[in-house]
């Protein structure tokens, strides 16, 4: 089975119609024809059945034979995470989380950040890519980066974890987790939150967590917390 992506679908549609960048890739790379069958998600729980009345290289149109609500899980979980140095570290983050099952990303600005601009296009192609690689027919959630001290002004979830590697009491995440529950999860930059930073998020009603025994990367330690959330609640 092979997945499409396009936002504008909606359930009530009888046909659509794909723009020409998809199109020359379903007629011309893929080789698909009138009467073929195409599946296709519009990233918000929808999973659509089409078969292709018009295999135009430039408007390919599919009649929609039928569509599926996938409902949503019964938690959601919420990283914001510094981007790291190298834009790739980054990408493989939001791959590998969107793969496991994350639904909203939060880029946050630090005062240790190496890396205060990403290209939020790139990203959200990455994550699109994810969601269809993987199957899955909702697409996680990419917001602006934000400050820290701005993100932590705002009203996130149930339950607030903020993981650093300052050598004072934490917990381990897998110990903190309750399923079914709202999680949202900060994530440093590679030289870690500052201790103000961690003062502030504590005062706010995070609670300080660790992923293991080992000083993790960025991106990995993002990826343990995300596997440690599934895991949890699919346990």
């Amino acid at each position: 089975m092979q997945l499409f992506y396009n936002p504008d679908i909606k359930d009530i549609d009888t046909t659509f119609t794909f723009d020409s960048n998809e199109s020359k890739h379903i007629v011309k790379v893929l080789r698909k024809t009138n009467g073929d069958e195409l599946w296709i998600t519009n990233g918000s729980g929808y999973l659509f059945e089409g078969k292709i009345i018009n295999h135009d290289i430039k408007k390919c149109e599919v009649e929609l034979i039928s569509s599926k609500k996938t409902y949503p899980k019964s938690h959601r979980l919420h990283i914001a995470v510094a981007p790291t140095k190298m834009n790739d570290r980054f990408e493989w983050f939001l791959e590998k989380a969107t793969e496991i099952g994350i639904d909203e990303i939060t880029p946050i600005i630090c005062n240790r950040s190496e890396r205060k601009v990403i290209k939020l296009e790139r990203m959200q192609r990455v994550l699109e890519s994810a969601m269809k690689q993987s199957l899955q027919t909702y697409l996680p959630k990419l917001n602006e980066p934000i400050s820290i001290s701005e993100f932590l002004d705002k009203p996130t979830s149930e339950l607030q974890f903020i993981a650093h590697c300052e050598d004072t009491e934490r917990h381990e995440l897998k110990r903190r987790v309750a399923a079914d529950k709202d999680v949202t999860i900060l994530i440093g930059p590679e030289g870690d939150f500052s201790p103000e930073e961690i003062k502030y998020a504590i005062q706010k009603g995070y609670a300080p967590v660790a992923m293991g025994k080992t000083r993790l990367r960025t991106e990995t330690a993002a990826i343990v917390a995300c596997t440690i959330i599934a895991t949890i609640n699919n346990g």
